[in-house]
């Protein structure tokens, strides 16, 4: 693949058989947040009274991915399924929130980690597992 990553190749690799937040969830999480600096990505979580008991995390309802110009949400819907948000982001603080298809913040959070594995050996390696998994 080279040292340059496709961005269409990670985008189809985001969009593949991922059907709600947990699944998002696990993939930023498990598969890329290692390699993801710290505090870039954040899931919020709805904990029942059993998962607290058996000690389990719970269902992830949010995942959100910080970086320096934007905030890109992802949550369960309201209804099913997932809704998807891009927030502008100037100084620290959002400017503007924009509802959006899931299929465009696959295509913006592609185009944020393709940039970042661009200057980061440990995202690139990520970013590579991802598209070989």
């Amino acid at each position: 693949m080279g040292a340059e990553l496709d961005f269409h190749l990670v985008a189809a690799a985001l969009r593949t058989d991922r059907a709600d937040v947990e699944s998002y969830h696990r993939v930023l999480s498990e598969t890329l947040g290692s390699a993801l600096p710290p505090g870039m990505v954040e899931v919020d979580r709805h904990r029942t009274f059993a998962d607290r008991v058996a000690g389990r995390d719970g269902q992830a309802t949010a995942v959100r991915v910080r970086t320096p110009d934007r905030v890109l949400v992802l949550s369960a819907g309201k209804h099913g399924g997932v809704a998807a948000e891009i927030h502008q982001v100037v100084r620290g603080v959002v400017i503007s929130r924009k509802e959006t298809a899931v299929d465009d913040w696959l295509t913006a959070l592609a185009r944020e980690l393709t940039a970042l594995a661009e200057n980061d050996a440990r995202a690139r390696d990520a970013l590579s597992r991802l598209l070989d998994g």
